[in-house]
C-alpha cells in the first residue's frame, strides 16, 4: 500500500518536532541534527521536516512505493501525465537509499515517486530547494542546484540525490 509523503522545510526543528509529535502522538521514526521523519500508518503518510536552510514551508510532496512492484505502477501513471518525469534512478537523499523519479503538476508542486531501499549515513549532500519549491526551466524541467529533488534534465552522480 503506497503512503503519502510530505517534506516541510521548518526553521526550528526542535520546536516543529515537539508540535508534530504532539500532533501524531508519536515520536519521529528517524532523528538527526537537521531532519526528523514520521512514519505512520494512521494517517498513512510519510511527513519529513527538516532545517537546512531553504524557506520553511512545503518543499515537495511525494508517493512514497512499498514495493518495486508499485513503483513500476506508479511510473506508468507518470509517464501518461502531461508533464516532463526526470527518472533520477538509484539515488541516496534524506538519509535513506531510494529508487525515484520526479514530475512537477501543472502549478509547479514537486512530486517525488519512490520506493526506498535502505538507510544511508548521510543526508545526501548539497544546497538546497529555493523557498520550498523546484526550480524549473520554462519545459518544467528541473536545473540544477536542488538537493532531494532532479539536479538536472539528465540525472548526474553528484552526491546529492544522485
Amino acid at each position: 500500500m503506497k503512503r503519502l509523503h510530505v517534506h516541510i522545510a521548518v526553521d526550528n526543528l526542535q520546536r516543529s518536532i515537539d508540535f508534530y509529535s504532539t500532533l501524531f502522538d508519536a515520536p519521529p521514526s528517524v532523528l538527526k541534527d537537521d531532519y526528523a521523519k514520521w512514519m505512520l500508518d494512521d494517517p498513512r503518510v510519510n511527513l519529513a521536516i527538516s532545517a537546512r536552510g531553504a524557506a520553511p514551508g512545503v518543499e515537495h510532496l511525494g508517493i512514497q512505493a512499498e514495493d518495486s512492484g508499485e513503483l513500476a505502477e506508479v511510473y506508468d501513471r507518470l509517464k501518461q501525465a502531461d508533464a516532463p518525469v526526470l527518472e533520477e534512478g538509484e539515488t541516496v537523499c534524506c538519509y535513506a537509499q531510494s529508487e525515484k523519479s520526479w514530475v512537477s503538476d501543472p502549478a509547479g508542486v514537486p512530486w517525488e515517486v519512490f520506493h526506498t531501499t535502505g538507510d544511508s549515513a548521510v543526508y545526501g549532500g548539497g544546497p538546497e530547494l529555493n523557498d520550498g519549491r523546484l526550480a524549473s526551466t520554462p519545459t518544467g524541467m528541473a536545473v540544477k542546484g536542488a538537493c532531494c529533488t532532479p539536479a538536472a534534465a539528465e540525472p548526474q552522480n553528484s552526491g546529492c540525490c544522485g
